[in-house]
């Protein structure tokens, strides 16, 4: 599923790298727009089955607080 999902956010990146170059292509804001709504849904399915993707999207550093396990006597 992660594979999915980066595939679906490279293809949009590269569109974006594109239109860089080609402002005014209808047809290349269309496959953005495309590749942008399927990475969008896609990162949702993958969220909510394993959790977040990326750190400060609703995610914690809890895990950073203390005591570490070693400190446990």
């Amino acid at each position: 599923m992660l594979l999915r999902v980066s595939a679906a956010q490279f293809a949009m990146w590269e569109m974006r790298i594109y239109m860089d170059t080609h402002l005014d292509n209808a047809e290349a804001q269309e496959l953005y727009k495309k590749y942008l709504n399927r990475y969008e849904k896609l990162k949702e399915e993958y969220e909510e089955k394993f959790g977040p993707l990326v750190l400060g999207e609703g995610n914690s550093d809890d895990w950073l607080k203390d005591p570490w396990p070693w400190d446990n006597k």
